[in-house]
């Protein structure tokens, strides 16, 4: 009796375990199909396009990981960014590190097509900072640097709606 019972309780783990398998391929199998049934087909101007989009973003926030990343707060200062002078050091690296994050997040997702969805996240991520950079300076009385602010604001609303909707990059 105790080993019908326990060859019973064998045969429904296996059983549920490749119930399970098959209704995951059945979902992967849906998102894929739903996936590509929803990309409407993109032209490869559109697809050039947003690569351009994500590489000038990318550049953009290049130059201000090296601004918070590389230079010393007083050489920051001379350049015209006083506030990080006047912010703590861990602060100004930390949005150095986030936008590094972001920069590798907007290509490299989308360059190998491994989880490109990331690019999407990513480019909502660098938003995201923009979002906060822009009433930090307002409220500070820098209205010099929120025009570069808005091109970034834009070429991030462009990537997320383009990856997302427009031209979406298929995983492999």
């Amino acid at each position: 009796m105790i080993k019908q019972y326990e060859s019973h309780s064998i045969l429904s783990i296996i059983n549920r375990a490749a119930i399970s398998k098959k209704a995951a391929d059945l979902w992967n199998r849906f998102k894929m199909s739903t996936l590509a049934a929803t990309a409407a087909p993109s032209s490869a101007r559109w697809n050039i396009g947003l690569w351009g989009a994500q590489i000038a973003l990318a550049t953009l926030y290049l130059m201000g990981v090296w601004m918070h990343l590389l230079l010393s707060p007083e050489e920051a200062a001379a350049m015209g960014a006083v506030w990080m002078s006047e912010a703590p050091l861990a602060f100004v690296r930390f949005i150095g590190i986030t936008e590094l994050l972001g920069v590798i997040g907007l290509i490299l997702p989308a360059a190998t097509r491994i989880k490109p969805h990331l690019t999407v996240l990513a480019a909502t991520g660098l938003l995201a900072i923009q979002a906060l950079a822009i009433p930090f300076h307002a409220i500070r009385g820098e209205f010099a640097p929120l025009p570069f602010n808005l091109i970034y604001v834009a070429l991030a609303v462009l990537v997320i709606w383009g990856r997302s909707r427009k031209a979406p990059i298929l995983p492999r």
